[in-house]
């Protein structure tokens, strides 16, 4: 059943909801047994059936157990990268920081999904020590992402310390928060949890949202606390089949983040994960997509379409091709799709490099 506030976390709390079929009971079992749930008030509030594009991200499904012989438990390489317990490095200028694993709703496309869950709690002192002291020695370091699990489920107060230290680091430039706090448990989002997160080093928040459906008037007034006290937005969003992967979807929800002064940042394909297959466009679906979206759409409201490509080797721009050598020059497609000649770069007469 679900907790003081509602959250709904155990097979039988969806049975009661009306989420799930009790006759799914014993095969979702099997599911919770790997993989957490969670479903917060704010997200049951926004469901209208489980397979609606909210119900879907978080209502656990049978086709979970079917796995495929491309997905990894580990689909982006996070643990070949790990030095200390709380640590991803894997570019030089910056660092993941998981200062916990856990997380207000598990989605069921989640590619750490091996690896958060109630069971994994939050880092302790003397691993979050260790953390420290290695971001500490490497000059080279001048970003801190604060991942997890979702860093802004941890007390205010302990957030605070973490921002802190990270503050007096001097070759730390930027610290970034990726979160889905603000959409699926706003009244986290205090004027506390607000302070916790400025400091002299700048803080931006990447807000994890996949469908217009997701954002309540709880959600709105979140995001707006965040922008009025300051901290710059931007949201990533996951490409899921069922879910956002038509233009009209996406475009209705980037016109939404930019109108509540959220920039969309990152589009990702949705990582190889074990039993997420069902949720994977094509890349040439997701291509298509964002072709559509350039003609329709603001530069305000365009993301960029990534691959995290699998094993830990980088993530990549995936997007839409419009310029193709052609000759001399290049042929250009504009977002109607039609074709123009470019032609190609030419010094002028005497300046040619030697």
């Amino acid at each position: 059943m679900g907790d003081s506030r509602g959250t709904i976390r155990t097979v039988d709390g969806l049975v009661d909801a009306g989420l799930v079929a009790d006759d799914d009971r014993s095969e979702l079992g099997r599911i919770a047994e790997r993989y957490a749930i969670s479903v917060t008030t704010a997200m049951r509030g926004r469901i209208g059936a489980a397979d609606d594009p909210v119900g879907r991200q978080f209502v656990p499904d049978r086709r979970e157990l079917l796995g495929t012989p491309e997905e990894l438990t580990d689909p982006i390489g996070d643990l070949p990268f790990t030095p200390v317990p709380g640590i991803t490095h894997r570019y030089p200028d910056r660092v993941l920081l998981k200062p916990l694993h856990m997380c207000p709703v598990y989605c069921r496309f989640c590619f750490r999904r091996e690896m958060v869950g109630p069971e994994h709690g939050v880092l302790g002192d003397e691993d979050l020590r260790r953390a420290m002291d290695y971001i500490r020695e490497r000059p080279q370091i001048w970003e801190v992402i604060l991942t997890g699990g979702d860093p802004l489920m941890l007390p205010p107060a302990r957030l605070r310390r973490i921002v802190d230290e990270l503050d007096s680091i001097a070759h730390v430039g930027v610290v970034r928060v990726h979160t889905r706090i603000p959409v699926v448990s706003p009244e986290r989002i205090t004027d506390a949890m607000v302070g916790a997160l400025t400091g002299d080093t700048p803080v931006w928040v990447v807000v994890h949202c996949n469908h217009r459906q997701e954002l309540g008037d709880a959600a709105l007034t979140a995001l707006r606390r965040l922008a009025d006290g300051g901290l710059p937005l931007l949201s990533q969003t996951v490409l899921l089949k069922g879910v956002n992967d038509t233009a009209d979807a996406l475009e209705d929800l980037f016109r939404t983040l930019v109108c509540n002064r959220v920039k969309p940042y990152y589009l990702h394909q949705s990582d190889l994960a074990p039993g997420t297959s069902h949720f994977r466009t094509s890349i040439a679906s997701g291509q298509e997509i964002v072709r559509t979206l350039r003609g329709a759409v603001s530069g305000l409201c365009q993301p960029t379409y990534v691959l995290d490509i699998p094993g830990g080797h980088g993530k990549v721009p995936i997007g839409a091709t419009y310029l193709e050598p052609d000759g001399d020059g290049y042929l250009v497609t504009d977002p109607n799709g039609r074709h123009h000649r470019y032609p190609p770069g030419s010094a002028p007469a005497g300046t040619e490099a030697a």
